[in-house]
């Protein structure tokens, strides 16, 4: 009893509770004195004096200091009102559909603890800077005004607080940059504005923006960086615009997006790297736009992406791969497309949507499914193919679906025959019956009823109505230029009208050559005919364009049939886009070839050096060559890398080669050090001065700081490089300078000759005659020593001479004789060009013959090179031992030898001998006839020498002897043809044939002797 007693007691206390919150409730905190005006409603802490008429709105209010929301909107306030002491406590104020007309600060600062704002539905026409006074607004909304301008700095003073911005329904044309400077911002809503174009750092700023709206613009184009700054975005809504294209441009920076929604714009491409900036996207919307196509990687980098939705486009084209990137996505809306071949002829166009829930393909133009239709997605619960006029189900085509729940159909075309038989005792198996409607329109007796109300015997085969592919297209090469024909045929049962098509890359070729014929044949009967088609698809000069894989399509009312796809491959020449040029450079610098073709297939780019693969450089490793920049090196380059270079671009189509000549400067230097000569008088002097250089340098002689006196005694042999001084005199003894240069300097080098006398060419000089009789004794005594004196002598200098040969003989013996080309060579523009003085040197004796091997002019040259001074007897006669191994061995170099009487040269054009030393001779004598007056000028003659064959055959020499006759020799006249060249011994000889001092020269191998002779003049 007590305790019921207790309870009421509770319950009575909890009533008298809320009867007292109620009374508060209705009139205000006991603290408020004042009434609550009779027009407004006053409920706790909210005054509420919207809609009353006007001149109705009580002009001064309760003083409740706990006043926190003030609602006044719908009574056409032109202003703010002043609320008094009411303002330090209000924390929302809603004046909403009024007509203020514009926003003074001196009316906002006394609302001290403002959060809300609501000035939506009134007629401001701009917002100025300073508006805002400092106010801890979170939620400013501006909606549904006449605003145009926004100047800067108009919400400056509420960049620490605002968290919510409505600006939409306004008429905002553009939004300049960086006006909203406020870090704080969460959302903003700028939509059904009359904004066309957003700049770049247009909303640089909002750091914490998380949602921003910018629906019903008019917005056409959005620059790159529009959206930069906005590093916390999560939903951007830009529907109901005309952006017509998507690109990473205007995307950047968008690293936090979540949610975009692009429906209803003008978008008909979206680039390749468009998402690169939107990794995190999860819902993709761009629906009712003018996407024709989906190009592979059109969603690479959306690796997070969910919801896709691309329903109400035009898309009838989808590549292979269009989704691949998409492993998380889960809803994939198509529907209202043109999409057919997709889904008839791809193989498993959805293949890489693992994960792949729901599907909509309702209201497109897919004809028939076959069982690669859907393949790869293993996980899909929802297949919406209503709206459809499937014709067509190859069997199997939903089997690996197996969590597929709903399947929505609805069909009138089905082909009825016994292809279809599995199909409605599937779909009563699946539950699916409530979801599909299909119904036959081929074969007639079957015509118009539900598949589900035939008999399973009915669905039979007896014709085929849909085309058959009987033979399809081969893939074929071509050369580009050439015409290539693709023939593919079908047959039908039917007689339905046929329609043909050829596709390229699975697009459909609008503008083809193409001819198509049928003809009907019989198959066993009247009743039996079917109709074969056959197209023809012409491609006229074929370009590279032109590849790609063909395929023909052949429809009619009962569905489509897609051949096998041929692929055509056109090959190109190579042709070059950057050929080698011919280069001319300084020894140790870089060469630089370059060579680029282009082709199809892409050429393979080959080097070659003097039509070989031996590169010295290569083998020096400073080749180098740059496969991506078609560039060949060669660096620190040497005389050695002198050749042409051959690039060679070649592919299956064919090859084409391109040559340059790379040509290496060198300053003219000296091979061999100069060495001064001493030799005896009467003897044969031969001055070196072997020389290197690129271009081949010219020589020049002169004698004790003079020009050189040319005479008959004096030869030239390999282009200058020897001097050689028959019969040496006293006179000849002095310093010879040698001076070689080309267009890129000049070096000098000195070589001093010293004559001794020789005991052997003055006999009998005595100084004085016939001594008389009556000199006496001591007379004769002093004959006798001066006699003795001079055999002591003549031993000492006999002795010398034979040590010098040896000694001469020694360092010549495995020595070349450099023959240089003298050619010009064009320069580079950075070298200078300046020849040093070349003195009055006689030119070079045209006596010197070219060899075989395109060698330059050589005097008495052997395929060795060197020369040779062969010992003379007491007669001054040179002498050979051939049975001597070393007089053989030294005979590889070419002779030299003081002959008495008038000096003549023998000169052997290289391996020109006849093999067989009887062999005719049917080559022409030289004479060069020389002017004592004018030592350079010169004049040839030439005739034919029929050697006598009856005559010792090793008299003659063979075809490559020629014959160089100083004036002097002749006494001044020159030598006709016919004429005895020896006046008073042609006894021994016919007349015109020199006799000839038996001698032996060595051939180039050294294994072969081959028959020489000297010529000797009486």
């Amino acid at each position: 009893m007590s305790a019921a007693t207790q309870s009421l007691s509770a319950a009575k206390y909890a009533v008298i509770l809320l009867f007292f919150s109620w009374a508060e409730l209705i009139l205000g905190n006991t603290e408020n004195t004042d009434p609550c005006p009779t027009s407004c409603t006053c409920i706790g802490t909210s005054l509420d004096c919207s809609r009353l008429t006007k001149g109705s709105i009580p002009k001064t209010f309760p003083s409740w200091h706990a006043l926190q929301f003030k609602k006044l909107n719908n009574n056409e306030l032109e202003m703010i009102p002043d609320f008094g002491l009411l303002s330090k406590t209000i924390i929302t104020l809603v004046l909403a559909n009024n007509k203020i007309l514009a926003l003074l600060p001196e009316q906002l600062e006394p609302l001290v603890a403002l959060e809300t704002l609501d000035l939506s539905n009134n007629n401001l026409v701009e917002v100025k800077a300073g508006s805002f006074p400092s106010l801890p607004l979170k939620n400013l909304y501006m909606n549904n005004n006449r605003i145009s301008v926004l100047e800067h700095g108009c919400f400056n003073s509420l960049s620490n607080t605002l968290l919510v911005l409505r600006l939409n329904r306004n008429r905002l044309s553009s939004i300049p940059a960086k006006i909203f400077q406020l870090p704080s911002l969460q959302h903003m809503d700028l939509s059904r504005n009359r904004v066309r174009r957003v700049e770049g750092l247009t909303f640089h700023g909002l750091h914490k923006l998380r949602s921003l709206k910018m629906q019903r613009n008019s917005l056409v184009r959005l620059m790159d960086g529009a959206f930069w700054g906005l590093s916390s975005m999560e939903v951007l809504q830009l529907e109901y615009n005309n952006l017509t294209e998507v690109s990473k441009g205007w995307l950047y920076g968008l690293l936090t997006l979540q949610q975009l929604h692009l429906a209803h714009n003008a978008i008909s491409r979206i680039r390749s790297d468009a998402w690169e900036f939107c990794q995190k996207l999860a819902e993709l919307d761009l629906s009712s736009n003018q996407l024709a196509r989906l190009e592979e990687g059109s969603f690479a980098g959306l690796s997070v992406l969910g919801q896709l939705s691309i329903a109400h486009n035009r898309v009838s084209f989808i590549a292979d791969g269009a989704f691949r990137g998409l492993p998380l996505l889960d809803t994939l809306d198509l529907k209202y497309n043109e999409i057919s071949w997709t889904i008839e002829d791809m193989n498993g166009p959805f293949s890489a949507l693992d994960n792949l829930k729901k599907l909509f393909l309702q209201g497109n133009q897919i004809r028939s499914i076959t069982k690669k239709s859907f393949t790869g997605l293993d996980l899909l619960e929802q297949l919406d193919l209503s709206n459809n006029a499937i014709m067509s189900i190859q069997g199997n085509a939903f089997s690996q679906m197996k969590k597929l729940e709903e399947l929505r159909l609805n069909t009138s075309s089905l082909l009825c025959d016994c292809q279809l038989k599995w199909f409605p005792q599937w779909v009563a198996e699946h539950a699916f019956l409530p979801l599909v409607n299909a119904s036959c329109a081929h074969p007639q007796p079957l015509k118009a009823k539900s598949v589900f109300a035939i008999n399973h015997d009915e669905f039979v085969c007896d014709d085929f109505p849909k085309p058959q592919i009987t033979v399809q297209p081969e893939t074929q090469s071509a050369i580009k230029g050439t015409n290539v024909s693709f023939v593919c045929s079908a047959a039908s049962s039917s007689d339905s009208p046929m329609t043909f098509a050829w596709k390229k890359d699975n697009e459909v070729l609008s503008d083809a050559e193409i001819h198509n014929q049928a003809h009907v044949r019989s198959t066993g009967g009247e009743a039996s005919q079917v109709t074969e088609y056959t197209t023809t698809l012409h491609l006229r000069y074929v370009e590279s364009s032109s590849e790609g894989r063909y395929q023909c399509v052949i429809s009619n009312h009962f569905g489509s049939t897609y051949s096998a796809k041929a692929k055509l491959t056109v090959h190109m020449l190579p042709s070059f886009t950057k050929m080698p040029m011919d280069l001319t450079i300084r020894a140790g610098a870089t060469a630089r070839l370059e060579c680029a073709a282009t082709g199809h297939p892409s050429p393979q780019i080959a080097w070659q050096k003097d039509g070989g693969t031996d590169f010295p450089a290569a083998r020096e490793r400073r080749m180098h060559v740059m496969p991506s920049d078609a560039v060949f090196f060669i660096v620190d380059v040497k005389t050695e890398d002198i050749g042409v270079y051959s690039c060679t671009a070649q592919n299956t189509a064919g090859a084409i080669s391109a040559n340059a000549t790379l040509t290496v400067l060198e300053t003219p230097s000296f091979l061999r050090p100069l060495m001064d000569r001493t030799v005896a008088k009467g003897e044969t002097a031969v001055l070196q001065c072997i020389a290197g250089g690129s271009p081949p340098p010219r020589l020049n002689w002169t004698k004790d700081d003079s020009p050189l006196v040319v005479t008959e005694r004096h030869f030239f042999a390999a282009g200058n490089q020897l001097l050689i001084i028959v019969d040496a005199a006293e006179g000849d003894a002095g310093t010879y300078t040698c001076e070689m240069s080309n267009p890129l300097g000049t070096e000098r080098g000195n070589v001093r000759l010293a004559v001794l006398p020789n005991p052997n060419c003055d006999p009998g000089q005595t100084g004085g005659g016939v001594l008389s009789s009556g000199s006496g004794s001591e007379e004769d005594g002093w004959t006798t020593v001066g006699i003795v004196i001079i055999a002591v002598v003549c031993c000492v200098v006999g002795t010398s001479l034979v040590w010098v040969v040896i000694i001469y003989h020694t360092r010549r013996r495995n020595e070349d004789c450099s023959v240089t080309n003298t050619d010009e060579t064009n320069l580079p523009a950075d070298i200078p060009s300046y020849l040093s003085s070349q003195g009055t040197l006689a030119e070079r004796q045209d006596g010197y013959v070219p060899s075989e091997s395109g060698s330059s002019h050589q005097y008495m040259s052997s395929s060795m090179g060197g020369f040779y001074m062969q010992p003379k007897d007491m007669n001054g006669l040179c002498q050979l031992d051939t049975g001597s191994e070393a007089d053989m061995e030294a005979a590889i170099d070419p002779l030299l030898c003081h002959y008495q009487g008038p000096i003549s040269s023998l000169l052997r054009r290289g391996n020109m001998y006849s093999p067989e030393p009887t062999d005719p001779y049917t080559g022409k004598r030289t004479m060069d006839s020389y002017s004592a007056s004018l030592p350079s000028s010169k004049k040839r003659d030439f005739y034919t020498w029929a050697p006598n064959l009856a005559a010792d055959p090793f008299e003659y020499m063979g075809p490559g002897l020629l014959m160089q006759l100083p004036t002097g020799g002749l006494h001044g006249s020159s030598q006709l043809p016919g004429e005895c060249l020896c006046p008073g011994e042609c006894e021994g000889a016919e007349c015109g044939q020199p006799r000839l001092s038996s001698g032996l020269y060595m051939g180039e191998s050294g294994s072969e002797i081959i028959s020489a002779s000297f010529v000797k003049y009486a």
